[in-house]
């Protein structure tokens, strides 16, 4: 099976990633290439509030998503938005809510833990009972990209 092309990061996010120190900029942009590995279909939305987040999903609601990436001054997240729904017999993810859970990442070494990639397939599973059978796209065909901002008043 061929791999798809990896889509290049939106201007907008690379703007919000500035913001950043230049090492958890990277974090972000490589666990944003492992999760797109998995789902190369996925459209993520970015979302700008008191942290930068961009959530993956099948569909173009951002209602709808199977993972997220958080964006914080030393690290970022991975999370799942039914994470404590997902199989977790070695208790790695962080989360006591009804349904959030996440992994922080911290180190470039973090990427490489397998169960990262066996969290993104069991949330795609999980996601796939509420997913249109084909994923959405644009007209032009392609994938998307949303930008969103919350600013405080």
């Amino acid at each position: 099976m061929k791999k798809k092309p990896e889509v290049p990061p939106s201007e907008k996010l690379i703007e919000h990633l500035s913001e950043y120190d230049l090492a958890v900029g990277e974090l972000a942009l490589a666990l944003r290439s492992l999760v797109l590995e998995e789902a190369p279909g996925a459209n993520e939305t970015i979302y700008k509030g008191y942290a930068l987040s961009f959530a993956f999903s099948f569909t173009e609601k951002w209602s709808q998503f199977f993972c997220y990436i958080g964006v914080y001054s030393r690290h970022v997240d991975l999370g799942f938005p039914w994470g404590s729904q997902l199989p977790d017999p070695d208790d790695i993810l962080i989360g006591s809510g009804k349904r959030f859970r996440h992994i922080k990442i911290q180190r470039p070494e973090d990427l490489k833990k397998p169960y990262l990639r066996t969290f993104i397939r069991a949330a795609i599973e999980l996601s796939e009972a509420d997913r249109p059978r084909r994923p959405a796209k644009t007209a032009s065909g392609r994938r998307s990209a949303t930008a969103k901002s919350v600013r405080k008043k």
